[in-house]
């Protein structure tokens, strides 16, 4: 009997999806599948590559109801938000499609009599794709579709919560004509991911996820010469400065805190206002999280769904009961969300105040719909809390002082730095993160970079 791959939906505690996990032998298989499909596909012209892909986009788009509500009963995110991933999805992957023959375009490094002389940026080989359930298709687009227009082969796992995203995927490329195995999925255990990476045939590994699952990667890694791409998650700050729009700083961090029930590598976790503006702040977001509807997802009304589990839900409430018992103040009271019960992971959005870096819920990842909110004086104590995390994924600003706003974001340990705005990935710009937030890069025309090798021709043409 093999092992099963169990997804408990968080909707309503049913096992939502069973599949059996690859055995060892299933695992090497597609990977020698993956090797051999890569030496053809790797030779195909960009402009068959950008077909086959926008084909699978294509798949996507024509089958987002159906996906959407798969995520809603995989992860909990309300039906209302849930066809936005794919849109997102789209986005990106229409972007990295549209820049791939540029990007990818050998290197001319100028003129010299009786030579020719450039860089061409060669596939790697087969890149491995760990992706995370939070965001279970925009995450994995980040990779996938430049890999593959790279000339890369792609083997997907998918976390053990969103097992549907991972077929999809799948069916997508099948449905687009991309040969048999230049993309292929494998429903695997932790110990057969870990054993995949160590052996030979895999030459690059991107993985989203935890600090210590980020560990575990680079140390199944660890004895062969083959880069990883970690993205780690985050514990990402936003300043409300004194000239800023309130409403508009209120609105934006909220939602940036609370969309995905708070389940987000880059979503605002701490916030840190002038005192000018702190009580108009506190008083406006409070008022605004007091309308959320927590509830059932499937019924369109929610937008504020179950925590992916039980145990979630339960972490983040431990982190909030610590912080009161510390002296803090949590000004939502759970008995506005008749949904909000102990034991399960429907859980009701908090605002925490009278908070400081000492505390958990201050500076441990919470991953929950969960805030806290400190008073600030000047923008140098913004800046020396903002920088005070072991992460640095992405940070904002509220001001409308733009030429403020880039000198404050010089000093900021992040990856991305926004104004105005937050819990957003641009396509355009390069992803990354610094400290424990992970390393590489996905999305732009660096994500290229980190896909392909530099391959040097230097050719004599004169004797």
């Amino acid at each position: 009997m093999s092992e099963l791959l169990k997804c408990i939906s968080p909707v309503d505690g049913s096992v939502y999806v069973e599949r059996p996990l690859a055995s060892d032998s299933d695992i090497q298989k597609a990977l020698d599948k993956s090797v051999a499909a890569q030496k053809s596909w790797r030779k195909v012209p960009i402009s068959e590559k950008q077909a086959i892909v926008s084909k699978a986009v294509d798949y996507f788009v024509a089958n987002k109801a159906a996906i959407a509500e798969e995520i809603t009963w995989q992860i909990g995110r309300p039906i209302s938000q849930a066809p936005g991933e794919i849109g997102g999805f789209e986005e990106r992957a229409r972007y990295m499609i549209k820049i791939a023959p540029e990007s990818l375009a050998d290197q001319n490094v100028g003129d010299k009599e009786g030579f020719t002389r450039f860089i061409r940026k060669e596939a790697l080989g087969v890149v491995f794709v760990v992706a995370p359930w939070n965001f279970p298709l925009m995450t994995a687009v980040n990779c996938i579709v430049p890999a593959l227009l790279a000339g890369n082969s792609v083997l997907l796992k998918h976390a053990a919560q969103t097992p549907l995203c991972a077929e999809r995927f799948t069916e997508a490329f099948k449905a687009a004509g991309l040969p048999d195995g230049v993309f292929q999925h494998l429903h695997m255990s932790h110990a057969g991911a870990a054993k995949l990476i160590g052996s030979d045939g895999v030459d690059f590994v991107n993985f989203t996820g935890s600090v210590p699952a980020g560990h575990a990667i680079q140390k199944a890694a660890s004895g062969r010469f083959i880069a990883t791409g970690l993205e780690l998650g985050g514990k990402d700050p936003g300043y409300v400065r004194a000239d800023a729009n309130v409403a508009h700083a209120i609105e934006s961090l909220v939602d940036g805190a609370m969309f995905n029930s708070g389940q987000s590598c880059c979503g605002i976790e701490r916030i840190y206002v002038h005192d000018s503006v702190y009580d108009d702040f506190v008083s406006g977001a409070v008022d605004l999280l007091k309308q959320y509807k927590l509830g059932n997802p499937t019924d369109p009304n929610t937008n504020l769904g179950p925590v992916v589990k039980t145990s979630a839900a339960d972490f983040v409430r431990g982190q909030v009961a610590e912080a009161v018992k510390a002296g803090a103040q949590a000004l939502i009271d759970p008995g506005y969300f008749a949904a909000d019960k102990e034991g399960t992971p429907y859980l009701a959005p908090q605002l925490v105040v009278g908070v400081d870096h000492s505390m958990r819920v201050m500076n441990e990842e919470s991953f929950g719909p969960v805030v806290g909110v400190m008073k600030v004086s000047s923008d140098e104590e913004a800046i020396k809390l903002m920088n005070d995390s072991e992460f640095g994924l992405t940070a904002s600003i509220w001001t409308q002082d733009a030429d403020a706003a880039l000198a404050i974001g010089d000093d900021i340990n992040t990856g991305t730095w926004f104004m105005n705005r937050c819990d957003y990935l641009d396509p355009a710009l390069a992803w990354t993160g610094v400290k424990n937030s992970g390393r590489g890069c996905s999305l732009s025309k660096v994500a290229y970079e980190h896909l392909t090798r530099p391959k040097s021709f230097h050719l004599r043409t004169k004797i």
